[in-house]
């Protein structure tokens, strides 16, 4: 039987590119398909030369055309896109318009409804477009070293094995270590003067640690962080994931009040220990973020106790502070995670609990605190920058 060639382009067209989430029809990405007796050759037109997930690319291109009609071998050829091609790439991705065609409807613009922009004209802060179906999670806490980070990455790890289309941007640019703890070795992809965040454990994350060495303070004042924020929301591809998981920088400072201009629709969620002394720390960044007019959804209490061997739970932090908080702020605890060397670990060797022991005590935690997150659905926000006029 002879292979119908359009049925192969077509088909390649409808494969999932794994790094940018998109049809490779849609994405222009699909180049020469030839046709020999029984072989087929398909060549992809890649955006860069060392493309992330190539491998996984070629293998869902195989694995679509392989079954096909007459198909007995299937080779795959990896290029690179000329520059005309990787220009309409990013127009699209930037949901610019392309070829002269309109991207979204005008009522989708930010100034329709009073969103925010970046600081040139064209540039949209995508997650306050009114069709955006994300929503932005704020995991905040009072001071550092409550654990904050590794409960923003088992968090977003947790709703991602549901199957849900998770980012984490790593807003704290002062002591950023998110992509340490979530796993992530290959760096952001730059396709011209555009960005898109690196996957790891099914999650995508930017941070500033992806520009800065390690070793490397940040010293920034206001400004400088506010546009570097800017940035991560408008000149990265983030795609259309179903949460936007933000780790926040402890306390009340610049970026908090960036964040609480940019991403209005922010629902915040406050990261304590059981000592009340903390607790009452962790308050204030909840009341910071309400004078912001950002909702405060819950409370997670961590390292809440640790289980010995004798199977006894040994309250190392003293107790009660989470529960003190949430009762403060009027809104549900939502969990307490025990403390576990697996949680530890993790973090430092980047492989999150989720991930290292998805059986353990910590690990059903976090699963219940992504179904409380779910279930409480998103914030109703009412500000009058929003209203449609």
């Amino acid at each position: 039987m002879a292979i119908d060639e359009s049925q192969v382009t077509a088909t390649v067209a409808a494969v999932i590119d794994p790094e940018l989430r998109r049809p490779l029809g849609e994405l222009g990405m699909v180049g020469r398909v030839g046709i020999k007796r029984k072989r087929v050759a398909i060549e992809l037109a890649l955006p860069v030369a060392h493309y992330p997930q190539v491998d996984e690319l070629v293998q869902r291109v195989r694995e679509a055309v392989g079954p096909l009609d007459g198909v007995a071998e299937v080779a795959v050829e990896p290029g690179v896109m000329d520059e005309e091609p990787r220009a309409r790439l990013r127009m699209l991705l930037r949901g610019e318009p392309v070829d002269g065609g309109t991207q979204h409807a005008a009522d989708d613009h930010p100034h329709a409804h009073g969103g925010q922009l970046g600081h040139e004209e064209g540039r949209p802060n995508r997650f306050m477009l009114p069709r955006s179906k994300t929503r932005i999670i704020g995991v905040s806490s009072g001071k550092g070293g409550v654990g904050k980070s590794s409960v923003t990455v088992n968090l977003a790890v947790a709703l991602a094995r549901m199957g849900y289309d998770v980012g984490i941007l790593d807003a704290d640019v002062y002591g950023f270590s998110v992509p340490k703890m979530l796993g992530v070795t290959e760096d952001p992809l730059i396709i011209g003067d555009l960005v898109v965040p690196p996957t790891a454990n099914g999650v995508r994350c930017l941070s500033m640690g992806y520009f800065v060495p390690d070793d490397t303070p940040v010293i920034w004042r206001g400004p400088m962080l506010h546009k570097a924020l800017e940035q991560f929301l408008v000149d990265a591809y983030w795609g259309e994931p179903d949460f936007l998981l933000i780790d926040m920088p402890p306390g009340t400072g610049d970026v908090t009040l960036s964040l609480g201009q940019y991403l209005t629709k922010t629902e915040v969620y406050v990261v304590t220990t059981p000592q009340p002394a903390a607790g009452r720390v962790a308050q204030r960044s909840a009341y910071a973020a309400r004078k912001l007019k950002l909702a405060v959804r819950g409370v997670i209490e961590n390292m809440s106790w640790f289980t010995g061997d004798d199977g006894k739970r040994y309250q190392l932090f003293g107790a009660g502070g989470g529960r003190q908080l949430a009762d403060e702020l009027g809104v549900p605890l939502l969990a307490q995670v025990p403390l576990v060397p697996t949680l530890r670990q993790g973090g430092d060797e980047g492989i999150p609990v989720m991930v290292a022991d998805p059986a353990s005590e910590a690990s059903a935690v976090f699963e219940q605190l992504a179904t409380a997150v779910l279930e409480l659905g998103p914030a109703r926000v009412y500000r009058k920058e929003l209203t449609v006029r």
